[in-house]
């Protein structure tokens, strides 16, 4: 394997999302934007990183990843404008 510029965004991705997982473990109180965003993006470069190294089980992961961090990143946002 060579590590080239799809390994690189993929390895941010999946940093983006450990950052999430432990900011969600140890705040105090857990802001939903910010989890959810974090998580969004880092599926985002997973796919990016998916496209050129292509995998069909993380594949169909990082698009449900996606779409629940999308779900939940709307729901968030409109809770904030609603307060």
């Amino acid at each position: 394997m060579t590590f080239d510029f799809a390994n690189a965004i993929g390895l941010v991705g999946s940093g983006l999302m450990v950052v999430a997982y432990a900011y969600s473990n140890m705040a105090k109180t857990l802001n939903f934007t910010l989890f959810n965003l974090l998580n969004l993006v880092g599926a985002l470069l997973l796919i990016y990183s998916l496209t050129v190294h292509f995998n069909v089980a993380s594949m169909a992961l990082e698009i449900v990843w996606a779409f629940i961090a999308l779900i939940g990143l709307a729901k968030a946002l409109r809770k904030g404008k609603a307060s």
